[in-house]
């Protein structure tokens, strides 16, 4: 019986996350996705690391059915999108995960060590705040400017230096 009144508790949720799944087009249009990777692709130009953005309007049904959470798929996605695997170890995941409301940051461990977590709760709770006031282009592009503000604190790109794009810098919609 118990299982019974999981499951029915479940389906809010999982409703709700299959209609976002219809909606992510609808918010983020390809001509915001567009700018968001030019974006991005200036930004790579300052620094040796990676930013990703992964945008998703609802989990898969084996992450809603063990009620994993948005930063549990995060991690996942930060290995599975290769974010992982930069060169410095400075790759950046901002990963939106629409139908609960939640932006989760994942930064590789070369720039973690530099970032304490309080920092990137503001960024998160700014973007949060930009998301509210349903300006998603301005709160992607506050998260960009940011993120691109410490890996050129921490990892500048030298003079003459050939850099290769590791990722690619469009915007992921899962």
């Amino acid at each position: 019986m118990q299982a019974f009144f999981r499951a029915c508790k479940a389906w809010p949720r999982l409703l709700r996350h299959r209609w976002y799944d219809g909606q992510v087009r609808r918010i983020f249009p390809e001509h915001l996705l567009q700018d968001l990777a030019a974006r991005v692709q200036a930004s790579e130009r300052q620094h040796t690391g990676q930013i990703r953005i992964a945008i998703e309007g609802g989990l898969p049904w084996s992450y809603l059915r063990r009620a994993a959470s948005p930063r549990e798929r995060a991690v996942m996605l930060f290995g599975k999108l290769r974010v992982w695997d930069t060169e410095h170890n400075n790759g950046v995941l901002i990963y939106l995960l629409l139908a609960d409301h939640a932006i989760e940051i994942v930064a590789d461990r070369g720039l973690a060590r530099h970032v304490p977590a309080q920092q990137w709760q503001g960024l998160v709770a700014r973007m949060a705040e930009t998301f509210r006031a349903g300006q998603y282009a301005q709160g992607l592009a506050l998260a960009i400017d940011e993120v691109n503000a410490l890996l050129v604190r921490h990892f500048p790109a030298q003079g003459g230096e050939a850099r290769r794009n590791e990722l690619p810098d469009s915007p992921v919609i899962i």
